[in-house]
């Protein structure tokens, strides 16, 4: 979706929570609206090679062109006969979340909507926290310190395919959750302000069975604090 348009990083990277999710593709933002009569899957927002060492392009390869396109493109099979064609993605995953006959629909539908999330959160840049986000931290966590090592032990620990987040409550207190498969925080009424995936296809090409390694190398090198703190608000 080439555009002149013109926006800051920090425009780009935002997702607000609760209107629908925003993509950053080709320079410009994308809302997956009403207006929308697709879910648009978004170009990544850095080169296929950005996140090396860490993650290799390789990797960025198959799990954006194989696994996140795959998502996109379910999601617009399944949605088209339902209720919930040109509705935005997020309620479209949260709605099918709540009926069985529409789990296909739920999986594709919110595991695009993590992917897009996932990859807008990792950047080879590296940063800090914003002042206000970094209170938020210590006054739940106690300090960075302890947020990561939150982070990555809910990480490592998740049972086969999943991610952690880092998620703020409805008054403001950050914790750290895990959930399986396709599932969300948002069903539980958390806002995610960061998340890493921990399904095989992440990581397996470059460190097979050592998912601690994966772990241990984003939190270190490759968490863009910038998106988690726009998504705080």
């Amino acid at each position: 979706m080439p555009s002149p348009l013109t926006v800051s990083r920090r425009q780009a990277l935002r997702l607000v929570a609760g209107t629908g999710l925003f993509f950053m593709a080709g320079g410009m933002l994308r809302p997956s609206s009403a207006a929308a009569a697709a879910f648009e899957a978004p170009k990544l927002p850095y080169a296929e090679n950005a996140l090396e060492p860490v993650i290799s392009a390789r990797t960025v390869s198959f799990h954006y062109g194989k696994h996140t396109l795959g998502y996109f493109d379910n999601a617009n099979k399944l949605v088209a006969d339902t209720p919930l064609a040109g509705q935005p993605l997020e309620k479209v995953f949260l709605e099918a979340a709540k009926d069985q006959k529409l789990v296909g629909l739920f999986r594709n539908a919110a595991q695009a909507w993590n992917h897009v999330f996932y990859w807008n959160g990792l950047s080879a840049a590296g940063g800090k926290p914003s002042a206000k986000l970094q209170k938020a931290i210590d006054t739940s966590f106690g300090g960075q310190e302890a947020l990561n090592k939150a982070l990555a032990e809910a990480a490592v620990a998740q049972f086969g395919s999943g991610w952690a987040w880092l998620v703020a409550d409805p008054a403001g207190k950050l914790s750290v959750v895990k959930t399986g498969n396709a599932d969300n925080p948002l069903q539980e009424g958390l806002k995610p302000l960061w998340v890493i995936d921990v399904w095989e296809h992440a990581y397996y090409l470059d460190y097979q069975n050592r998912r601690a390694e994966y772990v241990k190398g984003v939190l270190e090198k490759l968490v863009n604090w910038e998106f988690a703190a726009q998504n705080l608000g």
